[in-house]
């Protein structure tokens, strides 16, 4: 388990590295800059304003000035946010993104594997067909849609949960956003559960559990957790696709997360903040698809010496 972990572990760090390189350069290269305002400033003011957040220099040295901070965990000052640094900002949003994210996610795998099992024992019905269908409609409108239509419906016309924003933490702020984030990795995650788990049970090992009489609850819990396993597979590209998500939905609900800043950071083409939320994204999808590979090699014993 160990030598999985360890092998994992060096190839994200390429990765991490060919990220970091094509984003900083591709950011750089886009038009616009991040002083550059409806109101032009004098050409003296922009020049001081790039010598001291260190512009005026080639994009290799500020490459290579970029990475050596980042090695030691500086993310660098915001040109946006002038007054806080990208890491006061990540401490101020990311426990929202991350409370959010990971509710979300619970919500999509509790849900989803329910859904998608409940539907592979109920094949052929009336059951499996609605599952269906409800999994084929949340994958097909994207949250940007479903997050003002619950608004709209929740928050305007039952008044039963609040339409935006974060007072205070209350929890009822939280309930449309997760689940409007949520929505289409249900979808997903229950086709997935589904698919597999009519796989499995149609393989050799539970028609002969079957034959000998098992109970039918030994057999289904047999089944499933086989068919687990490309679900856990896919805990990273569904972790990235609610990173990806929470964006939009932080920014819909008026959340203090990272999405939020990252949208503002991305429109006034702030450097520092666009790319430090890049790093650390790609880190937590690089963490998460290390844990879903060790949760598949307890699913599956053969994945621990696979190379």
């Amino acid at each position: 388990m160990i030598g999985l972990i360890l092998r994992r572990l060096v190839q994200a760090i390429p990765t991490l590295f060919l990220l970091v390189t094509g984003s900083f350069f591709l950011i750089r290269l886009a038009p616009g800059g991040p002083f550059d305002l409806e109101r032009p400033l004098p050409p003296a003011a922009m020049q001081n304003l790039a010598r001291v957040y260190g512009l005026d220099q080639s994009l290799i040295v500020q490459y290579g000035r970029y990475i050596a901070a980042l090695l030691r965990g500086d993310f660098g000052p915001s040109f946006s946010f002038r007054d806080l640094t990208v890491a006061d900002l990540f401490a101020r949003g990311l426990p929202v993104s991350m409370i959010l994210g990971g509710l979300a996610l619970v919500l999509a795998l509790t849900v989803g594997i329910g859904l998608g099992a409940f539907a592979a024992f109920r094949r052929g019905g009336w059951i499996d067909r609605a599952i269906g269908l409800f999994a084929g409609l949340t994958l097909a409108v994207p949250n940007f849609v479903v997050a003002p239509l619950l608004q709209i419906v929740f928050g305007l016309t039952l008044r039963w949960l609040p339409v935006g924003s974060w007072e205070g933490g209350a929890p009822s702020h939280l309930v449309l956003p997760v689940l409007a984030l949520a929505l289409p990795q249900i979808g997903a995650i229950a086709r997935l559960t589904r698919a597999s788990l009519n796989e499995t049970l149609n393989a050799q090992p539970v028609r002969t559990m079957r034959a000998m009489g098992l109970p039918p609850w030994l057999v289904a819990r047999h089944a499933l957790r086989g068919a687990l396993l490309p679900v856990t597979s896919i805990l990273g590209p569904t972790a990235a696709a609610l990173l990806t998500g929470s964006v939009v939905v932080e920014t819909i609900f008026g959340l203090p997360g990272i999405g939020r800043a990252f949208v503002d950071g991305a429109l006034n083409r702030d450097y520092t903040l666009v790319m430090g939320t890049v790093v650390l994204v790609a880190v937590f999808v690089i963490v998460l698809n290390i844990v879903a590979d060790i949760l598949c090699a307890f699913l599956d014993p053969r994945l621990r010496t696979a190379r």
